[in-house]
């Protein structure tokens, strides 16, 4: 597995307002071309060396990281620790040191070390990866267990323990929830729908890799604009499953640069509040989910009690479930239940 140590934008993004989806601060990247290839044959740890210490006076986060991962995975690895025994102190063919030099090259650009080498683990998936498709960070990893561990518990209704149970995930970026779920519940089937092609297509390309195509379904549909769209997919679902744009507008300009530059704003910004993309989630739901369905939402620390109080207030058939804290104690995570209702009530976006 590639190791989920890497912060520059590929951990849950930490604010120094608050801890919310990226990582923030002004340490850009300066602008500098690359070393010029050796004139003479190097080793693997050579380069690796050579790379790091260039990182490091350019500025570029995560330098020791950066270099070995990269370098790691043109040696056919995932850390330079499970490189083949030898293979670091090899002299390198002029073609394999060409290689490292273009993708080192990239990553001295700014360019997340997952665009470079073009994949990245998540949980027990390696996924391809290109821009602008978000890149699945490891809280959303205990998103997945926490759905994972509430459908493990379910009761099944129907024709035996292999009746199916329907999700529908809204904002599928690389395809990571729904095929981590598909490959962990054989009696799941999934709806992702996205408002990126580009993010539909790696969904797509992903499921086909990991041979999980048949129960998914992918679809371009963004829910801001066609809630009628996702009405028409889904007949009930048992889960609701989204980790949805919920940066504050004003924080966007705040983004590292290599997340600003090289990720999509569309799967970040979430709004005045950060939650315009949630609200709309959780307005549809009702009409979504079967009875007792739920909904699982990752969100800003700071959103969990604003989300109660609003759907207490608007959505009368949802009941707000609990709050889940993420590895590092911050409430990250939603958990919401349909209950049927009759009532009416007016729905307050302000």
């Amino acid at each position: 597995m590639w190791r989920t140590s890497l912060s520059a934008g590929f951990r849950c993004f930490v604010c120094k307002r608050a801890g919310i989806k990226g990582i923030w601060g002004s340490n850009a990247v300066r602008r500098c071309s690359a070393p010029a290839l050796p004139t003479d044959r190097i080793t693997a740890r050579q380069a690796a060396d050579l790379w790091k210490r260039y990182f490091e006076e350019m500025g570029v986060t995560e330098p020791d990281h950066s270099s070995s991962y990269i370098i790691a995975y043109l040696l056919g690895a995932k850390t330079m620790e499970s490189v083949e025994k030898g293979k670091l102190t090899e002299f390198l063919s002029q073609d394999k040191t060409e290689q490292i030099w273009k993708l080192c090259t990239r990553r001295l650009s700014g360019m997340p070390v997952q665009y470079v080498i073009e994949e990245w683990d998540f949980r027990d998936l390696t996924l391809k990866m290109r821009p602008p498709v978000f890149i699945p960070r490891p809280e959303t990893e205990e998103l997945v267990e926490l759905v994972l561990s509430d459908l493990n518990m379910k009761p099944r209704t129907g024709a035996g323990d292999e009746a199916l149970l329907t999700c529908l995930e809204v904002g599928c970026g690389s395809g990571a929830i729904s095929l981590s779920l598909l490959k962990s519940l054989p009696q799941l089937q999934v709806i992702a729908v996205d408002q990126s092609q580009d993010a539909v297509d790696l969904t797509r390309h992903n499921a086909v890799r990991l041979g999980l195509q048949d129960r998914l379904q992918v679809c371009h549909i963004d829910v801001m604009e066609d809630a009628e769209a996702v009405l028409s997919l889904c007949n009930t679902v048992s889960v609701l499953v989204s980790n949805p744009p919920y940066l504050f507008s004003e924080d966007m300009t705040l983004l590292q640069r290599e997340i600003y530059r090289f990720e999509d704003h569309a799967a970040l910004d979430g709004g005045k509040d950060g939650l315009k993309v949630i609200k709309q989630i959780l307005i549809q739901a009702p009409q979504i989910l079967s009875n007792h369905g739920r909904v699982y939402l990752e969100v800003d620390p700071r959103h969990p009690p604003v989300i109660q109080r609003w759907v207490e207030a608007n959505v009368e058939e949802m009941h707000y479930m609990e709050t889940r804290c993420d590895i590092n104690n911050r409430p990250r995570f939603c958990i919401l239940q349909k209950e049927k209702s009759n009532k009416d009530h007016k729905l307050d976006l302000d």
